[in-house]
């Protein structure tokens, strides 16, 4: 371990920078390829999350329902015992041996009656608020129904791009990991923090029209000169990314080409 670590360290800057560059223009390439999902995992995502949110809302109404059902039921229940009530009074009068006896079950009669009146009342509000809430239930398992097929729907979509998109995204990450390989610890570190602040992804970038390829502030022409001959590890002074000089990879790629044409 101690070995490799010594060796990446032993480089020199130039390929260091090239196996960077690298492993950047590896890592573009996969954020292309996610950019190419666009935004339908956050989009599944979101819509897995609003079912489920109607999901527990609808079991929690129908419960309410329920319990509005129940109360109507309770209200029935008290007008038949008031209606019964009554009818054994009624009975009683007909048999009573004074008129106290017989005013005291006419007020029975009438309180019963009220009673009746009241529970009445109750079931007519209660069926309101019952009508509301099953208009309610109705309109979100409406929308339920429609979300879920809104994410059958994206789920088939994605699982498309997925699958076309699969054997290139594990391509890249044998590449990604090969070259990951190829750099020391510390860079990797580095590259990895800086990369991972931006939202383009962007650690190592080139000189594009005298401005950094990252931030776009103009770079200082010494600093130029020096990408060129790839000497030190330079970093913009405005964004923290590791600056590279555009024709790296070419100068790379034409030493391998002239160190094959020798040994030929």
């Amino acid at each position: 371990m101690a070995k490799a670590k010594q060796k990446k360290s032993n480089i020199p800057v130039e390929e260091k920078l090239a196996n960077m560059y690298t492993l950047q223009l590896i890592n573009t390439e996969m954020d292309e390829l996610q950019t190419k999902k666009g935004e339908l995992p956050m989009e599944v995502q979101d819509l897995e999350d609003s079912i489920e949110g109607l999901s527990h809302r609808i079991e929690k109404m129908e419960g309410e329902r329920r319990d509005l059902e129940l109360k109507v039921a309770r209200f029935n229940g008290q007008i038949k015992e008031s209606e019964s009530l009554i009818e054994r009074y009624d009975k009683q009068q007909a048999n009573v041996k004074n008129n106290r006896e017989y005013d005291a079950l006419t007020r029975e009669i009438e309180l019963q009656k009220l009673d009746i009146q009241l529970a009445q009342k109750r079931i007519r509000e209660t069926r309101v608020h019952l009508g509301n809430k099953e208009l309610t239930i109705e309109a979100t398992k409406k929308k339920y129904e429609i979300k879920t097929k809104e994410l059958e729907r994206k789920r088939v979509e994605l699982e498309k791009i997925i699958t076309k998109t699969e054997k290139d995204e594990r391509k890249l990450q044998r590449k990604e990991k090969s070259a990951r390989k190829k750099i020391e610890d510390s860079l990797l570190a580095t590259y990895d923090r800086v990369r991972g602040a931006y939202r383009n992804g962007l650690a190592v970038v080139t000189i594009k029209r005298d401005a950094c390829g990252g931030c776009h502030k103009q770079i200082p022409a010494q600093i130029q000169l020096e990408l060129v001959q790839n000497k030190r590890i330079i970093t913009c002074e405005h964004c923290g990314r590791i600056l590279v000089d555009a024709h790296i990879l070419e100068e790379d790629k034409g030493e391998e080409t002239e160190g094959a044409e020798t040994k030929a």
